[in-house]
């Protein structure tokens, strides 16, 4: 584990202190690795969700042209 000390915003420290109160946490540092979970999941690499795939999946089966096709298509 790491420690730091860190300078917060009030209003940071405020919704902070909401966070821990809401979930039910020890501590701010529960409330801080909290958000930065919740914000990690939603935000830096979500996962693909279930009809998303199902897309995806269909646009890889779909046709496709090559480069050169392409060129001569739109030359």
């Amino acid at each position: 584990m790491v420690q730091a000390v860190i300078n917060i915003e009030e209003h940071t420290n405020r919704v902070l202190n909401i966070v821990k109160a809401k979930f039910g946490l020890k501590d701010k540092s529960e409330a801080i690795n909290l958000v930065v979970n919740e914000y990690e999941q939603s935000a830096l690499e979500p996962e693909l969700r279930p009809e998303y795939k199902v897309k995806l999946a269909k646009i890889m089966k779909g046709k496709h042209l090559s480069r050169e096709q392409l060129e001569k298509e739109v030359a």
